[in-house]
């Protein structure tokens, strides 16, 4: 993301910014001739800027947010929704829904884990089915899903090593999209240090899945 609004603490990294974000995200587009993705977070964002990503990606605790939704299905480009920790798969009908309205029906929906209780995530891995209900493309957050919050030092733990599991189990129950976040070297990361993937282990991962 070119911008971590939802970070805990107000200390903590956020990104370079709008601006410097998107331009290297589109260099990277260019170089690699990959498709580019990012968060936004208001709907004057994706009316400014959402022209020059490939797929506009809803946070998950923006799913609901009837403005952003519209103002992501007005681009014509691919939604990604994130399905909020305490919404169940259901739920995310509505969000569809706000979506279509716009006459856009390319929309995607990840699953990326539920609250138990205050501070824990699971991952119920019938949600993949249960979204795929109500579009053609699941994702499954496999960094994200890792995460362990009930840290009060202002940071967000995890373990990656649960990542490979997620991967390997989603695809069985039917996703056809991955979320992995990834780094040289994780515990030097600026952000999600502790659930992202070693860039060492990806490639092994990615065959894994193919």
């Amino acid at each position: 993301s070119f911008d971590k609004a939802n970070r805990t603490s107000l200390s903590s990294f956020r990104g370079p910014g709008i601006e410097e974000g998107i331009t290297m995200l589109e260099a990277i587009r260019e170089e690699f001739g990959l498709p580019i993705t990012t968060d936004f977070h208001t709907p004057e964002q994706i009316a400014g800027y959402g022209y020059r990503v490939d797929i506009i990606q809803i946070p998950a605790f923006l799913c609901r947010q009837t403005d952003m939704l519209i103002e992501a299905g007005k681009t014509g480009k691919i939604v990604n929704i994130k399905k909020a920790q305490f919404l169940n798969a259901e739920k995310m009908q509505f969000a569809v829904d706000k979506v279509k309205s716009t006459g856009n029906d390319q929309v995607w929906l990840t699953e990326r884990g539920t609250l138990f209780g205050p501070s824990e995530l699971v991952v119920d891995f019938r949600n993949i089915q249960k979204l795929a209900a109500l579009t053609d493309h699941v994702v499954m957050d496999c960094t994200h899903s890792a995460q362990e919050t009930q840290s009060n030092d202002g940071t967000t733990g995890g373990n990656r090593a649960y990542v490979p599991y997620f991967a390997k189990t989603a695809k069985l129950w039917g996703a056809n999209a991955f979320f992995i976040e990834t780094h040289p070297n994780p515990d030097q990361g600026l952000s999600d240090g502790p659930n992202m993937l070693k860039l060492a282990d990806l490639e092994n991962l990615v065959k894994d899945l193919l």
